[in-house]
């Protein structure tokens, strides 16, 4: 193994596809070398730390997969280690697709995004549900204070193998928070015109 998320994502039909349209010498050099990409490092313990959403594939007993959006507040996602992370799973429309996968199957795929900067980590592993209430230390490391969301069990994913991908094609989107902060200079610099003008007895519109 040398390039963990290749290793597995690779297989014989991906890799035909790939001589077919030109690509794979250049993926066969990337797959030579030390092992790497099987545990998290500084640049992706920051990336995880920093977002407040994932998208998680499972896959079902009929082999169709399925894509979960999981969200909460920025940092609910922990690295426990370079090999594993885990979030609390809150109480959504309890449909309960993704848990009842994961009893068939633990594999899962996941998708993390920082649209803004037009980056996307994208990570395979093993994942595991976890009574939050019969593991009080990782009760503990995923509470997350004054947030309003219910957990209800913990997911825990061990790392196989991760890749960055390039920004083609990602619109950048913004939070409610970060366009707050962006405009935060207009908004003063009016503001400041508006007492300039008033004090020189001009007019200012409503």
């Amino acid at each position: 193994m040398a390039h963990a998320f290749m290793d597995i994502a690779f297989t014989p039909a991906v890799k035909a596809c790939q001589i077919a349209h030109g690509s794979r010498a250049g993926y066969a050099r990337m797959e030579e070398g030390p092992a790497r990409n099987d545990r998290l490092g500084p640049d992706e313990r920051d990336f995880i730390a920093a977002r407040d959403s994932l998208y998680m594939a499972t896959v079902s007993e009929t082999g169709w997969p399925y894509i979960q959006h999981r969200g909460g507040p920025e940092g609910f996602i922990k690295v426990l280690d370079e090999k594993t992370l885990a979030f609390a799973d809150f109480r959504g429309n309890r449909q309960y697709v993704t848990v009842g996968n994961l009893k068939g199957d633990d594999r899962v795929s996941l998708f993390l995004m920082d649209y803004p900067n037009r980056t996307r980590l994208k990570l395979l592993g093993r994942a595991e549900t976890r009574d939050l209430a019969a593991d009080p230390d990782l009760s503990a490391v995923l509470s997350l204070p004054g947030y309003q969301g219910r957990p209800e069990r913990a997911i825990v994913i061990h790392v196989e193998g991760f890749d960055w991908n390039c920004p083609q094609h990602i619109t950048p989107r913004y939070t409610t928070e970060q366009v707050r902060e962006a405009v935060k200079p207009l908004h003063d610099r009016i503001a400041a015109l508006e007492a300039a003008l008033a004090e020189a007895g001009v007019p200012v519109p409503a």
